[in-house]
């Protein structure tokens, strides 16, 4: 209230500007109870040290195979779906995806997926699908569980074809 000495504040404990020192301070001190009962894990290291860590390296961006045909116009699935002796190359690397996955079904009619990596699952659905219409060279991939389908993207320039090698 208006006219006293220490309004509201006390006059014994004093309202002064940092007591308990400013931001984080005393954690492993004079608030150290507060930082053990309700940050426990705040001090210390954790793990190996990574040098010169490049996060976008681990990010791969991922499709399902019932989302395979939504990267091709309407038209060109129609196409496709009259003219059976051709098949539709869908990629994927193109639309800024890396990884095909196996979630979902696709329609009946066949297709060859360009991608970085292919899960077995995907692999199995999309080959599937092929039939007897293409013959399909499966191609080993480093990092990936299957294989690619028809075509795998190289991180450099071009594209390797997955035709069986010639050199013995």
């Amino acid at each position: 209230p208006r006219g006293q000495v220490s309004k509201g504040r006390g006059r014994i404990g004093k309202h002064r500007k940092h007591p308990g020192g400013c931001g984080n301070s005393g954690g492993q001190h004079h608030h150290r109870i507060n930082f053990d009962k309700y940050h426990p894990g705040y001090f210390g290291k954790v793990g190996m040290r990574n040098f010169h860590l490049i996060k976008h390296s681990k990010v791969i961006p991922s499709i399902n195979v019932d989302r395979l045909w939504s990267l091709v116009s309407e038209q060109t699935r129609a196409y496709y779906k009259e003219h059976t002796d051709k098949a539709p190359v869908i990629d994927v690397v193109k639309a800024g995806y890396m990884k095909v996955m196996g979630k979902g079904q696709l329609p009946e009619q066949p297709v060859i997926v360009k991608a970085r990596y292919f899960t077995k699952e995907a692999e199995v659905k999309i080959k599937d699908h092929l039939g007897g219409r293409r013959r399909v060279h499966p191609l080993r991939m480093k990092g990936s569980s299957g294989f690619a389908i028809a075509v795998r993207h190289s991180r450099r320039r071009g594209v390797h074809r997955s035709a069986p090698s010639t050199r013995k």
